[in-house]
């Protein structure tokens, strides 16, 4: 079985509060899109991962591995996979490549299984290994709010049509950003209007993140400004970053000396369907 496992930007992005139990409180507009990765699925007797990314662990901290430990204990099923995975997604960019595979291979065991698990299952199971997993069980646009894990399908409402994701080749992990966060010195922005703004077709764009992203990496802010001059019309970083999604693409392709840039535009997932 081979499935294709998208990326996703957040079209903007709160944090809200630091909660009891360590995670923060984020509220969050997220787009799937047509950059991923691919994957490999067949049964086996055992899990075996592997992976054409050298820099990618393929151990038991891989969340694939982790996502066929999960579907087991869930189900009670004796499954096991042979996955191999096509790297596409830049890691470290705020792009949601782990949890992208998570979701697939829940999927793909799934199906493998007969179906004996819901949609609402994986969903639900999959905020156990991590808070953006659940996302890529909506229909690929979502308003996310808890720490991630809690998704409502918003209507495609038709607004991108192209964007440009640009990924420095330097990185920064989730835990790190969050650690440097402090969300009690962020813009009081109310991410229900946001929302509201986005089905309106009067966008507004925004990652609370870019603060400490930018005080752990102040090129990243630097390159913000660099990508503005090249013409596009809004540069927001992504996640916890460090890869920003572009707006209003410039005549020509864009270029930056150490700057990846991609090619990408909004992805839907159709009912029964994978993307």
């Amino acid at each position: 079985m081979l499935l294709f496992s998208p990326a996703k930007v957040n079209l903007f992005f709160r944090v809200l509060n630091k909660r009891a139990d360590g995670y923060h409180e984020i509220a969050s507009l997220y787009q799937a899109i047509d950059l991923g990765d691919t994957l490999e699925v067949s049964l086996s007797d055992k899990d075996e991962l592997s992976c054409d990314h050298p820099s990618l662990p393929t151990d038991s901290t891989n969340l694939i591995l982790k996502a066929t430990r999960l579907f087991r204990q869930k189900t009670g099923l004796s499954l096991y996979a042979k996955i191999h995975l096509h790297k596409q997604i830049p890691l470290e960019a705020g792009l949601g490549g782990g949890s992208s595979n998570a979701a697939t291979t829940l999927w793909a065991l799934n199906l493998l299984a007969g179906s004996p698990a819901s949609l609402d299952d994986l969903a639900l199971w999959s905020g156990e290994l991590g808070s953006d997993i659940s996302f890529f069980f909506s229909t690929g646009t979502a308003y996310c709010t808890g720490r991630g894990e809690i998704f409502k399908t918003i209507p495609d409402f038709a607004l991108l049509r192209k964007l440009w994701i640009a990924k420095p080749s330097y990185g920064l992990s989730t835990p790190t950003v969050y650690k440097a966060c402090t969300p009690s010195i962020f813009p009081s922005r109310d991410p229900e209007e946001a929302l509201s703004q986005h089905v309106q077709g009067q966008p507004y764009y925004f990652n609370d993140l870019e603060i400490p992203a930018f005080q752990l990496k102040p090129e990243l802010a630097t390159l913000k400004k660099d990508l503005l001059a090249l013409g596009f019309s809004h540069v927001t970083m992504t996640g916890s970053g460090t890869a920003f999604f572009c707006l209003g693409a410039p005549t020509l392709q864009p270029q930056l000396p150490g700057i990846a840039f991609y090619e990408t535009q909004p992805l839907s997932r159709k009912d029964h369907c994978w993307y």
